[in-house]
């Protein structure tokens, strides 16, 4: 943190990574040597373990596959459990509060799939974003496959919560709950995720 604080009076960013706004311009995802599903994410000087998918990281994302999607993706904003945080998490990007009728269609046929929807939907496939399992108490979304949105390229791709061990995703990137809050307070509108090298 002194860095960040040393690097915005000087004008400048965080080892190069940060803009004028003194938000890191770039999180940098990589695969640990020998296990696909685990990883480190960098944040300027910081190197933070992360969560990938079951399948490791693919340029050739598939609904289901299990892989986290290799690229460059901008932060969209996110959610947030009012339950689990009574007081929004510190960030510039938009974030609210999710309901418990909140999902994500997973549908690939369905003209709303990879986007917000409402549940319950009989007409479609959806995942749930309030989970019991704390998962998404904190999510961001990571922008991947979603404008021009390609069905059946995968869906619901989110920066939240890992499970305990660090254990595979789906296809996310998960970190701890204590080092999502505090990445929260360093990225903004202008941040990119890259996934791979």
């Amino acid at each position: 943190m002194r860095r960040l604080q040393t690097a915005k009076r000087n004008g400048a960013g965080v080892s190069g990574q940060g803009g004028r706004s003194g938000f890191l311009d770039l999180l940098q995802v990589r695969p640990l040597p020998g296990d696909p599903t685990r990883g480190t994410l960098i944040a300027g000087g910081a190197v933070i373990p992360c969560a990938l998918g079951r399948a490791g990281i693919t340029a050739r994302k598939r609904e289901g596959d299990g892989a986290s999607p290799r690229g460059v993706f901008r932060l969209r904003g996110g959610f947030y459990r009012p339950d689990r945080f009574p007081v929004r998490p510190v960030s510039a990007l938009p974030l609210r509060a999710t309901r418990p009728d909140d999902g994500w269609c997973d549908a690939p046929q369905d003209r709303r799939y990879n986007r917000p929807i409402r549940l319950p939907s009989t007409a479609a496939s959806a995942e749930q974003l309030w989970r019991d399992d704390g998962l998404y108490d904190l999510v961001i979304d990571l922008d991947y496959n979603r404008g021009p949105i390609r069905p059946g390229r995968g869906s619901a791709i989110f920066l939240h919560i890992a499970r305990s061990g660090y254990r595979p995703t789906e296809g996310c990137v998960a970190l701890k709950p204590a080092d999502l809050l505090r990445l929260l307070r360093r990225i903004g509108p202008r941040t990119r995720m890259k996934i791979g090298r």
